[in-house]
């Protein structure tokens, strides 16, 4: 039989009631848990066990993106995105439309879905190990307001020094995240590479660089004697003390997400990412919904 796991955002009431409704739709055909906090939320006495233990096929996480990171950090199941949230990029279903409960269910119980194998960035350094990034790691000088130096490193060779507010590094996932804000290119999360772009350069070009995915990426913090702090998926800052490395490269683990079909060009449509004007209608062989030119 299959096993259904629900998670939500336990602030987003909105997330609440959706993640309610799908799971009483489920559990009248198949077994549902809940993550501890989404069912102390809802009440109902409701299954429910800590996100890490859940022994399910699937995980349905409603809420943002930053409930689907949550969910990834825990899990190795396929995770289901539904944004009940403002962008929502990672999601394959929004809140909003009115057949998202009936789409959910009977695709989750039929198994029409696909799942796509996400590249995660593994990260090494200094001191306590860290979580792999499903979206990016950013290395940052600590103070605000002031630029720190990091020496790059691309396979052991040293390829440059940057003096900038910091570095990031990102999956092709995280490429329509904080990347972006960085002027990183939009990449399709099934092409496999690695993004590296400055934060805030100091008398460099504002420009990102897409490795191979087999690269290993070495940052160090130098000169400044107050080192670096570094953020996995936008979570809790690890010091990287000054001249010591971190190491980011790919990992062996994916993040695996569950898909019903939709491109990763119409699942970016009116959320204000692409780079061009979108059209709304018929576009014609000109690419465009208005006539050629006689």
């Amino acid at each position: 039989m299959t096993e259904i796991g629900i998670l939500a955002n336990p602030t987003k009431p909105r997330a609440l009631a959706l993640a309610a409704e799908i799971g009483d739709r489920l559990a009248s055909r198949t077994r549902v848990v809940y993550t501890d906090e989404t069912a102390e939320r809802i009440g109902g006495g409701r299954p429910h066990a800590p996100l890490a233990d859940l022994e399910v096929e699937v995980i349905v996480a409603v809420g943002g993106d930053g409930t689907f990171l949550h969910a990834a950090r825990s899990t190795a199941a396929p995770i289901l995105p539904i944004n009940a949230g403002t962008v929502g990029v990672l999601a394959e279903l929004h809140a909003g439309a009115p057949t998202v409960v009936e789409e959910t269910v009977e695709r989750l119980l039929a198994r029409r879905y696909s799942i796509e194998a996400r590249l995660k960035l593994a990260v090494r350094g200094p001191g306590a190990a860290l979580p792999d990034a499903t979206n990016e790691v950013t290395v940052h000088d600590p103070a605000i307001g002031r630029m720190g130096i990091f020496e790059i490193a691309v396979d052991g060779r040293p390829v440059g020094r940057l003096r900038s507010d910091g570095v990031l590094l990102a999956t092709p996932t995280g490429s329509t995240a904080y990347s972006l804000s960085a002027h990183g290119p939009i990449v399709d999360p099934l092409v496999e590479a690695i993004v590296m772009s400055p934060l805030a350069p100091f008398r460099t070009p504002l420009r990102s660089v897409v490795l191979d995915p087999h690269s290993e990426i070495t940052v160090r913090p130098v000169g400044t004697g107050r080192g670096a702090l570094v953020q996995v998926d936008g979570e809790a800052d690890t010091v990287l003390p000054d001249g010591s490395r971190l190491t980011v490269y790919r990992s062996a683990r994916r993040t695996r997400l569950v898909r019903f079909g939709a491109p990763f060009i119409d699942r970016l449509r009116g959320k204000g990412i692409l780079p061009w004007v979108e059209l709304d209608g018929e576009v014609g062989p000109h690419g465009s919904d208005v006539p050629p030119p006689a």
